[in-house]
């Protein structure tokens, strides 16, 4: 039993009665418009077919999620230790001296959501490392509750156990256990959750909010720009706040820097725990991939896990400097994706083969020298799905990208994003498909 197989079954189980489960898909999407999984205000857009995986893949995404979170122990664990390493990074002053700044809980990464190609554990492909603001578990779990009460999971149940993988309560749970270890005594029981409000995903913070709640701790939806230090802590109106969960990305941090002084002076002073700490940024920005092939990096890892950047991590340089870079890049259209070092939501991406030699030549110039990087182009794996179109039931093959969350180093659960396009984000058209896990 393998995930196709189960997938080729459930396309036959939609086809078998499209009639009914089509009249069940209408009613799904009125529960979705009706629901707080929302993407920039509106319903997420989905197909009545989930994304389904077994406990094998479970196994895979379990060595998966140990082998990158060594590796990022390893290169973080460097940076902060050698001052010459720290340049190839090329981060401002400010980000330097954050990452200085130990976190006193001893996790790099505490959570962050790590983007693959995945079709099993010989074909997967690394498209990207989120670890800070890393988001879309309120938009996975919503969805996974809804689909788990459809006429077509409900039948396909009688075949299969299913399951979402929950991801609200348990990193509530992960952080409050890293927080109690930042402080033994169980004394600091404050929470705000940070994000400039303008980019922040309200929907999922409330759910992040209620949920700390829940679990006896007090918490605030914070705009860091309303934060600041005073009698040693950071304050929020009277609010004094003793853990920070940063949704705060640090490219937004950099741009605002001088809106936020109380924010920077309260972290630098270690004035409350911060989830994640900027170390983070070690490995969230893309020249990480660049960095990671580099030879004087692979020599820290085992030879296992220098097997596994050279099969698994894209082939990744800078977009500067020398011409003949320019001009290698310009020449190989179709080879190449361009990425911005630090953006999220896949701004300022775009793709070779998306484009005509012209039109490649000119976006080439408008970002050379300006802190880009190119990439080996992966083709996504692909899945065919059902969709709906006037009411009838067809087949067609999407796109896909699997984002792995990864709480506390352990793998937690899963996003799927499917589109016909080379790039899958809220930038094109995309769908999001719940993650359901099946079991005999």
């Amino acid at each position: 039993m393998d995930a196709l197989e189960i997938n080729k079954e459930y396309i036959d189980l939609i086809l078998s009665n499209p009639e009914k489960y089509a009249r069940d898909y209408e009613i799904t999407l009125e529960k979705v418009a009706n629901s707080n999984a929302k993407y920039k205000g509106k319903p997420v857009p989905f197909l009545y077919h989930p994304m389904f995986f077994t406990e094998k893949d479970i196994e895979n995404f379990d060595y998966i999620s140990n082998m990158i979170i060594s590796i990022s122990n390893k290169v973080t664990n460097h940076y902060v230790g050698n001052k010459e390493f720290r340049k190839k990074f090329g981060f401002p002053k400010l980000i330097e001296e954050l990452i200085e700044v130990d976190n006193d809980y001893d996790i790099n990464v505490p959570i962050g959501r790590f983007d693959i190609f995945y079709k099993d554990l010989d074909d997967f492909m690394f498209c990207e490392i989120n670890t800070d603001g890393s988001s879309a578990m309120n938009e996975d779990n919503t969805l996974g509750r809804i689909f788990l009460e459809s006429e077509a999971l409900r039948d396909f149940g009688e075949i299969y156990e299913l399951d979402y993988f929950e991801l609200i309560d348990s990193w509530i749970e992960k952080s409050i256990e890293i927080l109690n270890k930042y402080d033994p005594d169980e004394n600091k029981h404050n929470v705000a959750i940070v994000d400039f409000v303008e980019s922040g995903t309200t929907a999922e913070f409330e759910e992040f909010m209620k949920s700390y709640r829940r679990h006896g701790y007090n918490c605030i939806i914070a705009d860091p720009r309303d934060l600041i230090y005073k009698d040693g802590g950071l304050y929020k109106d009277d609010y004094r706040i003793d853990m920070v969960y940063r949704r705060l990305v640090t490219f937004e941090l950099i741009e605002k820097a001088e809106q936020i002084p109380g924010f920077i002076e309260a972290y630098k002073n270690k004035a409350f725990c911060c989830i994640g700490s900027i170390k983070s940024q070690v490995v969230h920005n893309k020249i990480i991939f660049k960095i990671l092939h580099d030879e004087d990096t692979l020599e820290l890892f085992t030879e296992e896990e220098r097997d596994f950047v050279k099969k698994h991590i894209p082939l990744t340089g800078l977009f500067e400097g020398d011409m003949s870079t320019f001009e290698m890049v310009l020449k190989n259209k179709d080879k190449y994706i361009m990425k911005p070092k630090d953006m999220n939501a896949s701004q300022g991406v775009f793709v070779g083969r998306d484009l005509s030699q012209g039109e490649w030549k000119k976006r080439l110039e408008e970002v050379w020298n300006t802190h880009y990087i190119f990439q080996e182009f992966y083709e996504p794996i692909r899945r065919d799905h059902i969709v709906f179109k006037d009411g009838k039931a067809e087949e067609d093959s999407f796109k896909s990208i699997i984002g792995m969350f990864i709480y506390k180093e352990e793998f937690a659960g899963l996003y799927t994003r499917i589109g016909k396009n080379n790039i899958i984000s809220g930038v094109t058209d995309y769908y999001t498909l719940p993650n359901i896990l099946v079991k005999r």
